[in-house]
């Protein structure tokens, strides 16, 4: 989703600063509770790169408000991309954490950071399906925007956000980004 030449970019305007990323956090574990008819079944699995952060940070949230100790693992997408042949001629790989109590028969929640197009969502149900066969799957994201290209619908959302022509939704992690944030950023004369 990165542009081609970082320097199109203009300066990103904060959609959500850490409060309300945090306040949004603490809804959707409940509500990932409640849907899920209890924490008993769960597992966490976070699509890597931001959505493993988030998965963290929606554990804490269960945990605490649960007295639980939810199982939480890591998805790399990379090989199971549509367009791995454009992302370049060496892609970074990264490794798949399943939790040790595996995901067969549990109710798993891919957790991811923004729903676009769907194709990222897609994958990542293609690789959870070749580590074995969950109950049910859900699809927690922090924030959703217009665009899909693909018929997936997250059944947790923090915040859904309108973007025009030009547009991208961006969530910052302290681990990767030093705060936490949702941003809108415009690119000029580039694709979204």
């Amino acid at each position: 989703m990165c542009p081609t030449d970082p320097s199109a970019m203009l300066s990103p305007t904060e959609v959500l600063e850490e409060p309300a990323v945090r306040r949004a956090l603490s809804r959707m574990a409940r509500e990932i509770v409640e849907r899920a008819a209890g924490h008993e079944q769960l597992v966490l699995m976070g699509i890597r790169r931001r959505g493993d952060h988030l998965a963290a940070l929606l554990k804490e949230e269960i945990d605490a408000a649960e007295s639980a100790d939810i199982p939480i693992g890591v998805l790399d997408i990379t090989l199971y991309r549509d367009d791995l042949g454009t992302v370049g001629s060496i892609p970074q790989v990264g490794e798949t954490q399943i939790p040790s109590g595996g995901i067969e028969g549990r109710t798993v929640v891919l957790v991811d950071d923004v729903l676009y197009t769907g194709r990222t969502v897609r994958a990542a149900i293609d690789e959870l399906l070749d580590w074995g066969r969950p109950s049910r799957i859900l699809l927690c994201v922090l924030a959703e925007r217009d665009g899909r290209e693909l018929p997936i619908q997250a059944d947790v959302v923090g915040a859904s956000v309108q973007t025009g022509p030009g547009e991208r939704i961006e969530v910052r992690v302290p681990e990767l980004d030093d705060r936490l944030a949702v941003d809108r950023i415009v690119v000029e004369g580039g694709e979204a």
